[in-house]
Order: C-alpha cells, then structure tokens, then sequence
C-alpha cells in the first residue's frame, strides 16, 4: 500500500506539484524545499533515504510566470505524467473577480485520471478552488484560507467548508487532503511526512525548518466581521450603532429600544440576517476588540476585560478562549509585536 511505501524502504513516492499561472511561488517552493529537505538534508532513517521523488507539473513544461511575476520552471507537462502517489496544488491568488471557474479543464481532468489512479489530493491554502472543480469533494469536508470561505462556499456549495480548522483529512481512502490558511501548508506537509515516513522524521524536518504545527487551529488568527450584506435597514442601522457601543452595559437591550421592534421581533431579525442571536454578535465584537489590546498593548487582561464590557474577568477568561480556543495571555505571547519591532 502506498500508505506503507517508504516505511519499508521501498520505491520513493511520486510526488506531483502543481504549477499553475495563479500559484503564489512561496508556498510552491516551501513545499518543494521541505518535501525534498527529506532527502536532501539526509533527515531520513536507513533504508528510507529518498522518501519522495517530487517534480514540478503543469500543463506545459518549461519557463511558466507565476502570480507574483516570479518565472518558475515545470519540470514536467502533465501529458506526460501517467500516474503519481501524491499530488498537491499550492496556493493561488485570487484576483478581484475571485476564482475563474472552468479556466483550466485539462488540469482538472489530469487530475481526475490521477485520483482513479490512486493519487491522494491534497491543498494548500486556496488551492482547493482548483480541486473542488473536479468535483471529488462534494459532500466531503474541506479548509480554505479564512478570507476566501465566503466565495468558496458559494462556488462550491456541496463541499462543507471548515476555515477554522488547520488540516482536513477527508475521503473513503483518506485520500482527500486541505490545509488552511497561509502557512498550514507547514501542517500538511508534516503530515504527509509523518504518514508516510515516520513521525520521527517529521518531528526532525519540522526541527530543521523551525516549522510549526498550528495546534491552536485557526479560529485566533480570524477576525470576525460581521455579515452586513443582508439587506435587512433596520438591523443594519443596529449594527452600526453597536459597532461603536458594544461595550456599554445591556447593548442588546439598547439596540431592541432603539429600533422600536418588539423584542421577539427584532432578535428573529437580526439573527437571520447576520448569522448570529445579538447577545453572541455582541460578544464576537467584545471579543476583537480585546485581541487588538492584546496585541498592541500591555494592559491587564482584567481591565482590557472591563473596557470591552465584563466586569467579571473570570467570565471574560472563559468566552475569550472559547471563541478563540486561547487563553488570553497565550494569545498576547502568540500575537503581540515584539517589543523590538515596535517604533
């Protein structure tokens, strides 16, 4: 089984990375670099040396200009690729416009034919706009970069999209593999190291290359905007005014008095239209203004918890970390500006 490949000491792994105009080139060449560090930093135990055999595939071999305007050469076309064990797509940018659906077919057929072949899938970042056309992850989970779950989910509405979590393993076979945001291709490709590997080896590249898994999962790194887009006045005219006040005592209370809708009313209302009852918008706003103190200040955590409204900074402590699944000094050793950098 491809599972047990390399653990044996047997053939190296194909590996498949795409290349694509849209690819950004620092995730594309970060995995390449890491994926063959295996090898090339002779991180691997005996009889597994050379774990994977990794090329760089698109649709023409030859000089190809990536999203940033850096050239990148593809090693091979994928007309002349029959069959691999592991295939990724990096991140590709998305322009104003978003994602073009259809631009590449013959990419997406490729892909396709390497699935039936055995290849497991696997993104990074956006890469999964690509994958998501050849229509294999229908009905299976998946993750994309935060900032780009709302276009994804509407191009894609039968893959459940999960932007929070960091890696999503999907698919009878497991074969189905999405990394989040930015950098969890870190994630990835340590999984794939580990699986197919050891954990031992992964344990040593992530050393090596001061790589990170995100255990945290995403949700910290998410800024919560609330969905305005509704078309719903009168609790648009709510939100602005509490974008403002969401710090005042009883802000829900406020907000139904202000509108002059019966409180039933108005709470039906404003959780169809953005999503989430007051109370939790409410907190998911409290909760944001708290991380940028964090972040940029070296405030108490128990007046930055009564400067955003709670009095009680127990209370605080325990709905800061389950909306951001940290606590908040963790969150201001993970984000706040070193001292160092600040002017």
């Amino acid at each position: 089984m491809i599972e047990q490949a390399n653990l044996n000491g047997s053939a190296p792994l194909r590996v498949c990375l795409v290349a694509l105009p849209d690819a950004v080139i620092s995730t594309l060449a970060g995995i390449y670099d890491v994926m063959n560090g295996v090898s090339m930093m002779g991180i691997a135990r005996p009889g597994a040396e050379h774990p994977f055999q990794v090329e760089i595939v698109g649709e023409e071999a030859g000089a190809l200009r990536l999203a940033s305007g850096v050239p990148i050469d593809v090693q091979r076309s994928i007309d002349d690729v029959a069959a691999c064990d592991i295939l990724i797509v990096p991140s590709v940018l998305l322009k104003p416009g978003g994602w073009q659906t259809g631009r590449y077919p013959r990419l997406v057929d490729w892909v396709k034919r390497m699935h039936d072949g055995g290849a497991r899938l696997c993104s990074a970042c956006s890469g999964v706009f690509l994958l998501a056309e050849t229509g294999l992850f229908d009905g299976r989970d998946a993750t994309v970069h935060f900032g780009y779950a709302n276009e994804f989910a509407t191009r894609y509405p039968a893959v459940p999209i999960h932007p929070e979590r960091v890696l999503v393993v999907s698919g009878v076979r497991q074969d189905l593999i999405s990394s989040g945001a930015s950098n969890t291709w870190h994630d990835m490709v340590l999984y794939l190291i580990a699986h197919h590997v050891g954990a031992t080896v992964a344990q040593e590249v992530a050393r090596m290359f001061a790589l990170q898994w995100h255990q945290d999962g995403l949700a910290p790194y998410i800024i919560f905007e609330g969905r305005s887009d509704h078309g719903d006045a009168e609790i648009q005219s709510a939100q602005a005014w509490l974008a403002n006040h969401f710090s005042v005592a009883n802000p829900v209370d406020e907000m139904i008095r202000r509108s002059k809708l019966a409180e039933r009313t108005f709470k039906r209302r404003f959780t169809a239209a953005t999503g989430l009852a007051p109370i939790a918008y409410v907190q998911r706003l409290r909760i944001e203004d708290a991380k940028r103190r964090l972040e940029r200040t070296s405030s108490p955590v128990d007046e930055i918890s009564w400067r955003v409204g709670y009095e009680d900074a127990a209370f605080f402590r325990r709905l800061f970390k389950r909306i951001t699944g940290m606590t908040p000094g963790a969150y201001r050793r993970r984000f706040q500006i070193p001292e160092f950098a600040r002017g």
